[in-house]
């Protein structure tokens, strides 16, 4: 659906995406994860066509964003990270205005605001102005915008952003509807959320693409040594000599939660299960066993990895740019965050 080649963004000394190169198929939902000012942001503006590329080139579906901008822009929804509203129109005023933007046609218009407004939940504020509602009913319109017309692809930059956790459940149903017809690309800082509602993941630091996988095969890309957590009811020694019995712990960090309880971090090597065994052991010598927990590696942890040392890379980077913030064409830009102003006007 979306092939990505290339790609090159500066803002003058600053390179914002790094020769990123990825392929969109068709009928997913992608996670875009990436640190702040990691180039997210600013990937999917030029993915969009909001924002001119310094090099390579965007195909959706086979027309060139550059060349074919009308063709291609058809067939993306997006949602910016800041919703293109226009505050002085009632929320069924907007709709109207921006189907008429996406030329739907004008005999389906009432019909396709009243299907969007069902989907996100907007009946209820329609006769509303913009200007008057909640951050969190903002962002369903902007959302509902996206939707307009039933793009084959639907491109959304954190649309959870503002909402209470009810209305975050229903958007995140809401995102797996939509994946049954059209392909989802999705940005967001919740870990949890990505690995709940992705099919695939792409992680991007100092704006290249270091990742890109189902969320369940990244996890197994920093799978080591497991972690087995204990709290048993004996002393530090006792806890010692039998698991110094145990085949498998690798080294052991005690810590005490409370009064006669004993805590214990064991690192497992090669994955070898010793729950049970271990159990049978604490019983025989009467140590009764208060909590056992198995910790792997999650999605949160694989986003660490990649990109711990992404923001003090930055600041060293451009802190060593002599004269960066003095930089006409930079001031005053925020490299993530530079198209903002321009959202309104685009729409």
């Amino acid at each position: 659906m979306i092939e990505v080649k290339n790609l090159v963004k500066r803002y003058g000394s600053h390179l914002a995406v790094d020769h990123l190169s990825f392929v969109v198929e068709k009928g997913q939902i992608y996670g875009f994860l990436g640190p702040n000012g990691a180039g997210k942001s600013t990937t999917m503006n030029i993915m969009t066509g909001y924002l001119g590329a310094t090099e390579g080139e965007v195909l959706v579906n086979g027309h060139d964003m550059l060349k074919e901008p009308e063709e291609a822009k058809k067939l993306i929804g997006y949602l910016p990270e800041i919703p293109p509203l226009y505050t002085d129109m009632t929320v069924r005023e907007y709709l109207a205005f921006a189907a008429e933007l996406k030329k739907v046609k004008k005999a389906e218009i009432p019909v396709q605001v009243d299907q969007v407004m069902e989907m996100v939940k907007l009946e209820d504020v329609q006769h509303r102005l913009i200007r008057n509602l909640s951050k969190g009913y903002k962002q369903r319109v902007g959302l509902a915008q996206a939707v307009l017309g039933f793009p084959e692809i639907i491109i959304l930059d954190e649309p959870t952003v503002g909402l209470d956790p009810k209305q975050i459940i229903e958007i995140r149903q809401l995102i797996r509807e939509l994946a049954k017809k059209h392909t989802v690309i999705l940005s967001s800082h919740i870990l949890a959320e990505v690995r709940e509602v992705c099919d695939h993941v792409m992680i991007i630091s100092k704006g290249k693409l270091v990742a890109s996988d189902t969320p369940d095969n990244l996890e197994r890309l920093i799978e080591g040594e497991d972690t087995l957590e204990l709290e048993v009811k004996g002393s530090r020694s006792q806890v010692e000599e039998i698991l110094k019995e145990i085949q498998g712990v690798k080294e052991l960090r005690f810590y005490e939660p409370e009064d006669g309880v004993t805590g214990v971090q064991i690192q497992i090597a090669d994955h070898r299960e010793i729950r049970e065994e271990l159990f049978y052991a604490l019983a025989e010598k009467k140590c009764p066993l208060y909590r056992m927990q198995m910790s792997k590696a999650t999605l949160e942890d694989v986003f660490l990895e990649l990109t711990q040392n992404e923001n003090e890379d930055e600041a060293a980077a451009r802190s060593a740019e002599a004269g960066i913030g003095e930089d006409p064409i930079l001031e005053g830009i925020d490299p993530e965050g530079e198209e903002d102003a321009g959202y309104e006007r685009d729409l």
